[in-house]
């Protein structure tokens, strides 16, 4: 049975330290574990997703830079995630060079939109891990997108950052991709014990309503250490609250797009929900370090 056009989601933020790369990683992981064929496009030259999807950036014998600056077919640079379970288009410092190279180019901000166009029928999500700054890597995800999913902290200067990112969707979808819209607000690092986060969170809820996802992630050591082992959280430990949050947000992504639950016989289930109120102390959760750094 043929597929339906995929679901195509840029996951940016300009400000970095959010958790960027952490969400693409796990959120990827997560549906391909609901049995969703997924697609993880890094576009950031650290190249920080395809060392946290268990691909090394330093041997790979082609990447994105290829797709955009050279034009390579997509299914020449696809690489498997195999503890991810997800296809992945891996990214290196090469990656810099097409920020530059692709001032000269025609068609330069959509060539990724272009080269995607081909993979609608193949997966059913496509997620893009942008770069924390508005390039022109980053408008090529946006001009791809359909849906910007927005990861932040809950404190002061996140706000400024997503209204900035706001007025940049904003100006994408008049200009270059009329179908771009915030898809959704994803609370990150949350620690319920600090007052502001609360404040702000309630904010996010007031301003934007059901665009901010029930699910929140907290503060997890898991989550930080999962890459180091080039493992999704739920590969490492599937039992972390880390990875239980991602597991609820695509459950949560899946309700939204009506495009199906898990099998009746998964032990992940969907309907979790990491409440902001869950303050459970222990031996994973307790000051650790945030989702990652970018």
């Amino acid at each position: 049975m043929q597929r339906t056009v995929s679901h195509i989601f840029a996951i940016a933020n300009q400000k970095g330290g959010v958790g960027k790369t952490t969400t693409s990683v796990n959120l990827a992981a997560s549906l391909a574990r609901m049995n969703k064929k997924v697609l993880l496009v890094d576009l950031d030259p650290q190249g920080n997703a395809t060392m946290g999807s268990g691909v090394e950036k330093n041997d790979l014998e082609a990447s994105v830079y290829d797709l955009l600056v050279l034009q390579t077919p997509l299914q020449e640079i696809t690489v498997k995630s195999s503890e991810g379970g997800f296809d992945l288009l891996p990214a290196n410092g090469d990656l810099t060079a097409a920020e530059v190279e692709l001032l000269d180019k025609e068609g330069r901000d959509h060539r990724l939109r272009d080269s995607l166009s081909q993979a609608g029928i193949t997966y059913d999500y496509i997620l893009i891990d942008c770069p924390p700054s508005l390039n022109m890597l980053t408008i090529n995800a946006l001009v791809a997108a359909d849906g910007v999913l927005i990861p932040m902290q809950c404190e002061y200067y996140a706000l400024e950052g997503l209204s900035a990112l706001s007025q940049t969707v904003q100006a994408v979808s008049g200009s270059l991709n009329s179908r771009l819209k915030i898809e959704g607000i994803l609370r990150t690092m949350y620690d319920p014990r600090n007052k502001l986060s609360q404040e702000v969170s309630d904010q996010l809820i007031d301003h934007f309503g059901e665009t901010v996802y029930r699910t929140i992630v907290p503060r997890n050591v898991r989550l930080a250490e999962a890459p180091s082992f080039g493992l999704p959280v739920i590969v490492y430990d599937k039992t972390s609250r880390g990875a239980l949050a991602y597991i609820a947000l695509a459950g949560e992504i899946l309700r939204r797009h009506s495009v199906g639950g898990v099998d009746a016989n998964s032990d992940n289930n969907p309907e979790i929900t990491i409440e902001a109120g869950d303050n459970q102390q222990d031996n994973e959760t307790d000051h650790g370090p945030g989702v990652g750094n970018s």
